[in-house]
């Protein structure tokens, strides 16, 4: 048995490629077996199948094993992708950029960097040390935990390439115009002195990284892995959670009544406020969505809550405070929301 352990421990290393599809073919198996695996474990329990209850286990049966296998899956493979660029190469990408070009590649490499909001700070204070300029460092910042692979790739799995496309255009436009905006603002003497003087004894470099055999890249994959979902596994569970709750209690009338198509103009501003208290990331955030369309609230209004709910939260904000005075906070803070809040009067109207 011992020997057979060390085997498929040193597989990875020997056969990479044979590892990496016999881990896909899995992977494809257990995602295509949850609709009926969900179903049988409902029917395993004494709970009517059309009920509150029912809905609601077998909801939460389906979905926090599929968004637990997206989030693995797209985590691994971003693993392996940054064997391939550092961060001290990302910054010094876009040290020395000017605004617009800089923004869009900043909110561009957000994408690829599965940071939530707070894990973003640091990477962000590493890009100001780099003489990053300020407006493209928080186009960085707000498209990172907001525009990232993992919630592109879920939104995909759950709803389709319309709305992960949609999402994925007006999230680069709101990180890109506000960074411009607070570019534009020249607020870089709102900086605390500490990083400023920083900046003013640092330059930017980049670290070539040492070259990887696949084996050691895949083991790469296998603690991306371990680090990130080891820290967001019970958020996930607990999005899920109350997205099941939502799915089989909440009415639907009175949903829509509150974040439906027809629902009072201070709908979606209420539904920002709400998001912005709450800590969570896209894995954790987009159940609670998914269950909050299918009781009939409006597409707009339910992406301004998730864009929230990931791009300002409240510990984000505390983290902040010990880079950025509070001036620069309260800009930060005021043109996003304003750009998240015209996201959603934009699909509210379109679709």
């Amino acid at each position: 048995m011992q020997a057979l352990a060390l085997q498929l421990k040193r597989w990875p290393a020997r056969q990479p490629i044979l590892f990496l599809v016999f881990a896909a073919a899995i992977w494809f198996a257990l995602y295509r077996s949850l609709i009926p695996a969900s179903e049988a474990l409902v029917a395993a329990l004494p709970v009517d199948r059309a009920s509150h209850l029912g809905g609601a286990l077998q909801f939460f049966f389906y979905d926090t094993p599929k968004v637990m296998l997206l989030l693995v899956g797209v985590v691994f493979v971003m693993g392996i992708v940054h064997t391939f660029v550092s961060p001290e190469r990302t910054r010094a990408l876009l040290s020395g950029r000017r605004l617009g070009a800089g923004n869009a590649m900043a909110a561009s490499l957000g994408i690829v960097t599965p940071f939530c909001s707070c894990s973003a700070v640091p990477l962000f204070i590493g890009f100001l040390q780099a003489g990053v300029p300020l407006g493209v460092t928080f186009s960085f910042l707000i498209a990172a935990p907001m525009v990232n692979e993992i919630a592109l790739v879920l939104l995909f799995g759950l709803f389709g390439w319309k709305i992960a496309a949609l999402y994925l255009v007006m999230g680069l436009a709101v990180a890109i115009v506000a960074g411009v905006i607070i570019g534009k603002l020249g607020m870089e003497q709102h900086l605390e002195d500490w990083v400023r003087a920083m900046q003013n004894t640092q330059s930017p470099g980049a670290v070539e990284g040492a070259r990887l055999t696949w084996g050691e890249r895949i083991k790469n994959g296998f603690n991306h892995v371990r680090e990130i979902v080891g820290k967001v596994w019970l958020y996930i569970v607990l999005g899920v959670a109350l997205g099941a709750g939502i799915h089989g209690y909440v009415p639907e009338d009175f949903m829509a009544s509150i974040m439906g198509k027809d629902a009072p103009w201070w709908a979606l501003p209420a539904a920002v406020a709400i998001g912005v208290p709450m800590y969570t990331n896209a894995a954790g955030v987009i159940p609670i969505v998914q269950a909050l369309l299918a009781k009939g609230a409006a597409l707009g209004t339910v992406l301004a809550f998730m864009m929230s709910v990931i791009a300002l939260s409240a510990p984000e904000i505390i983290i902040l405070r010990k880079v950025l005075k509070p001036r620069l906070i309260a800009t930060f803070v005021g043109v996003v929301a304003s750009g998240i809040l015209l996201v959603g009067y934009v699909f509210n109207v379109l679709i």
